[in-house]
């Protein structure tokens, strides 16, 4: 088997299992302007793979491939919107190596990111919803056989740089874990827990967070968040966990509101870069934390009891600089709303320009360092981008996912850090869909409820931890019609005194009545992206900047982002490392041998 190993594991740094058994794993690899994939599958038959947009099998991109009687095979199919398979004229994956043995099947293949092909998908720096398939046999035997249960989906980040992988063997760690929750038998639990960080006497630097997940549980939970809550509590809310976003939830629970790590199902966890750490043990320092886990439970499963949590790994050699997170975009408020039935609405979060002169300027006037970013909305979320501007003129996106998934959220390392200066603004843009609600979508903590934020991790730290804006509530509801309410407020939402048909209604059920078409929802929507924005500009432990409250315009930009053109290359022209590997090895490994391979997954 040693001349016929194909490309060596170091081809393809990142890697990921697929399904919940460990019997489907991904190995993939950046090479120049294409990406090498490496599967390893526990079955003889045949293996699928496969880009979809929407998870599913309708209009994916899919590659099959096998070992039959001893010969490779790979082809390049793709579905129409009905989920038929067809084979693909412009055949684009490129196989290097393929191995079968007693219990696993290997294949080893490459593609272009951007192929010409109509029928593919480009392989971006946003999500991908991978599929993925197997059978215990082959193609040929049965023709297109049905590969029943041995199927799914999965999101991942195909483009993420790759880290510097620093040895944390040796280094302190404390684990923050739930203690028997028990799982409600409903198909979605967000669980919420608080912890006190146990490093409090002298300054530390957090230099990795690492998932731990409860074995067998690896599908069970599918996210978890890491909000940094306020200093100011005490020991008694460690008590207890309970759901979040829950009516009957703790007040102690709305005073965490920065995500300070996230993970997400697939995840390998989160490295900070050499020369930054997240600060612990001085009174500067988070002090109380809020963990929220995802429970994802389709099958309604009684009985779950988990024990899942995080890693944090520290080191007492002090980096050289603390990291800081900034919360950018919209804030959270019944004044961001969307209306119902839109395919395409747009949102945008303003980090003005008059707060980052402000506060940069206090602070640290030749810039802070942003290194990762973490883009955030909740079910409606369809594609985020982090447009950043320097002395009015737009540079090149900070971060952007065109694919969000609500349910896969992960910092993005950028490729370079980039320095943002007193005078840059950043907007937040969110792209949502409602075609399949009949009611308004506001703005709050509910996941059918809404948000467009960004999580800047940045060096050094300043004391800046939110940069957002609300746009002018009163402009959005004259656009219903609404004349007049009442007087002071003292409800909320406030009370409409006229025109009558909204008399006496809240501002919500109004916007509720307003009986709302899509050209409606698109002057509508044209509207809230001119109108003037409250800034919100916020320190530590909710304490303000002089600009906070103040009324500014949004800045003219041009509307929507224009996105880069893709440069594709097709197979005929560039089939990259096709010679280097042309000759596929196909190796069969007795069962008696197999010691001798090491392991395969």
């Amino acid at each position: 088997a040693g001349a016929g190993a194909g490309p060596a594991l170091r081809s393809y740094p990142h890697s990921a299992v697929l399904d919940g058994e460990g019997a489907y794993r991904l190995r993939w690899g950046r090479r120049g302007s294409a990406l090498a994939f490496r599967l390893e599958v526990r079955t003889r038959g045949y293996v699928g793979f496969g880009l979809s947009a929407s998870g599913g099998m309708a209009s994916a991109d899919i590659v099959v491939g096998g070992v039959e009687r001893g010969q490779p095979y790979l082809q390049d199919y793709f579905t129409d919107e009905n989920r038929v398979l067809k084979k693909d004229p412009q055949q684009d994956y490129h196989l290097e190596y393929a191995m079968e043995n007693s219990t696993h099947t290997i294949l080893a293949f490459s593609r272009e990111l951007h192929t010409c092909d109509t029928n593919d998908k480009s392989i971006t720096e946003s999500t991908v919803r991978v599929i993925w398939a197997y059978h215990h046999k082959d193609m040929g035997e049965a023709g297109q056989n049905y590969h029943g249960s041995n199927r799914g989906t999965k999101s991942l980040r195909l483009l993420n740089p790759e880290r510097e992988e620093i040895s944390s063997a040796s280094l302190p760690y404390f684990d923050l874990t739930n203690k028997d929750v028990p799982v409600p038998d409903k198909d979605t639990t967000y669980w919420c827990q608080m912890f006190k960080i146990p490093i409090q006497h002298e300054k530390h630097h957090v230099t990795k967070v690492e998932p731990l997940i409860q074995k067998g549980h690896e599908n069970l939970v599918h996210h978890i968040l890491l909000y940094q809550c306020s200093s100011n509590l005490n020991d008694s809310v460690l008590d207890y966990g309970h759901e979040c976003y829950h009516p009957n939830m703790p007040d102690s629970f709305l005073t965490c509101e920065t995500v300070i790590f996230a993970w997400a199902i697939g995840g390998e966890g989160f490295t900070y870069p050499p020369h930054v750490g997240l600060s612990i043990g001085t009174a500067a320092d988070p002090l109380f934390v809020l963990m929220e886990v995802h429970y994802d439970n389709p099958s309604y499963t009684e009985g779950l009891i988990d024990n899942s949590g995080l890693r944090l790994i520290y080191t007492p050699v002090l980096r050289k600089y603390d990291a800081g997170v900034i919360e950018a975009g919209l804030w959270v408020s019944l004044f961001h709303n969307i209306p119902p039935g839109m395919p395409e609405f747009v949102s945008e979060g303003h980090c003005t320009l008059e707060c980052l002169e402000e506060a940069l300027g206090a602070e640290r006037p030749a810039g802070i360092q942003v290194f990762a970013v973490l883009l955030h909305a909740h079910l409606a979320g369809r594609a985020i981008r982090m447009r950043h501007f320097h002395n009015g003129e737009e540079q090149k996106l900070l971060a952007y996912d065109d694919e969000f998934d609500f349910n896969f959220q992960e910092f993005q390392y950028l490729k370079e850090e980039r320095t943002i200066l007193p005078g840059d603004n950043l907007i937040t843009e969110c792209h949502y869909s409602t075609v399949d609600r009949i009611r308004m979508t506001w703005g709050g903590l509910s996941t059918r409820n809404e948000m467009c934020l960004s999580y800047l991790l940045y060096y050094p730290r300043i004391n800046l931890t939110r940069c957002a804006s609300i746009p002018d509530i009163m402009e959005q509801l004259q656009f219903i019609g609404v004349k007049e309410i009442y007087r002071p407020v003292r409800t909320w939402p406030f009370i409409i005194k006229s025109p009558k048909q909204y008399k006496n209604l809240s501002f919500m059920d109004a916007m509720n009545k307003f009986k709302w078409s899509r050209s409606e929802g698109l002057s509508y929507n044209q509207l809230v992206l001119k109108l003037p924005v409250n800034v919100r500009c916020s320190k530590t432990d909710n304490a303000e900047w002089s600009i906070q409250g103040m009324t500014a315009l949004p800045p003219e930009i041009e509307r929507p982002y224009k996105t880069e053109p893709v440069i594709c290359s097709s197979s005929s022209s560039s089939c990259l490392s096709c010679n280097l590997f042309l000759t596929l090895f196909v190796v069969h490994i007795t069962a008696s041998t197999i010691g001798n391979t090491g392991p395969l997954v």
